[in-house]
């Protein structure tokens, strides 16, 4: 099955690739997105592909092939961006797309361990760089811990129950027990969304400190964008996108001093403007097409 990259039209519409120009695919996946930005920026834009998952990474070689002497393909975090750059040499960029999370290829792959609608091992490592896995935090951090974990990522009304189950039927060594354990202390009869989603979104998060990465990354995309330059973030879910959104928000403003006061130790001008105010999100006919992109929301910048 063809992986489908979700907003596709919306991110090569959002980074308007041109001839030339050098872009980064921060979160490579099966090189989707990547592949519409090369075939935009044709015949001479070169593309930075990052990802931490060797399996992705596989198989966006196969993809991006006809693109060979065009693209730089690296196993790395998108939190490396600056250390990427100066690697190749490229003191600026013309756009960048980080499409934030999971792909569906990771969670079509019962041996990751990251859907609870399959029985596979508790991992949810994105690649080599998480220390721990679903599994060793499940099994070993105390109750109060885990419910923090649950509550925090997850925002599940019942992380206490939860991680009080949890703690009960340990050890817990594939997802499917891990979902036993959840079903029986949140039940949650006739609820559209499984007991599980949260805190299986939860453990993900924490095991590849994902809202650290993001943190991280964006201000060395602004930083590395030319002036004009595009920044196109997708998140799935309300504690990413609000990281994005602040972010992108604190940018476009000027920081600026009333009279006779001193509230900033520095006043800067705006970095950034934001290209749409409110996110973007997937079609009626992307979602019935694509039902992972039912959550995605895209936020866009452009340098000043």
């Amino acid at each position: 099955m063809q992986h489908k990259p979700v907003l596709y039209q919306e991110i090569i519409h959002a980074l308007q690739p041109r001839n030339g120009g050098r872009y980064v695919d921060g979160t490579l996946g099966a090189g989707g997105h990547a592949r519409g930005i090369l075939e935009a920026c044709t015949p001479d834009g070169l593309l930075l592909g990052l990802d931490v998952d060797p399996q992705a990474l596989a198989l966006a070689r196969e993809t991006l092939a006809p693109y060979e002497g065009r693209i730089h393909l690296v196993q790395a975090s998108h939190i490396t961006l600056s250390q990427q750059l100066a690697a190749l040499k490229w003191d600026s960029i013309d756009g960048i797309v980080l499409d934030l999370g999971a792909s569906s290829m990771q969670f079509d792959n019962a041996e990751r361990g990251f859907s609870f609608m399959q029985d596979g091992p508790l991992d949810m490592r994105f690649g080599v760089n998480a220390t721990m896995s679903a599994e060793e935090i499940v099994n070993t951090f105390e109750e109060r811990e885990l419910a923090d974990i649950i509550f925090r990522y997850g925002e599940d009304r019942d992380s206490r129950k939860i991680a009080k189950a949890i703690v009960r039927n340990r050890p817990l060594r594939t997802t499917r027990e891990l979902v036993a354990a959840i079903e029986q202390a949140s039940p949650r009869h006739g609820d559209r969304v499984h007991p599980a989603t949260q805190t299986f979104q939860a453990l993900r998060i924490a095991v590849n400190d994902e809202l650290a990465a993001v943190e991280k990354t964006l201000p060395q995309a602004v930083a590395a964008l030319r002036s004009g330059g595009r920044c196109a973030v997708i998140s799935f879910h309300s504690l990413e996108d609000r990281i994005v959104k602040e972010y992108f928000r604190e940018q476009s403003k000027d920081i600026v001093n009333p009279p006779y006061e001193r509230l900033y130790e520095e006043e800067r001008k705006a970095v950034v403007k934001l290209v749409n105010k409110k996110p973007l999100t997937a079609s009626e006919e992307e979602i019935k097409d694509n039902p992972r992109s039912r959550s995605a929301k895209l936020r866009v910048i452009e340098k000043i």
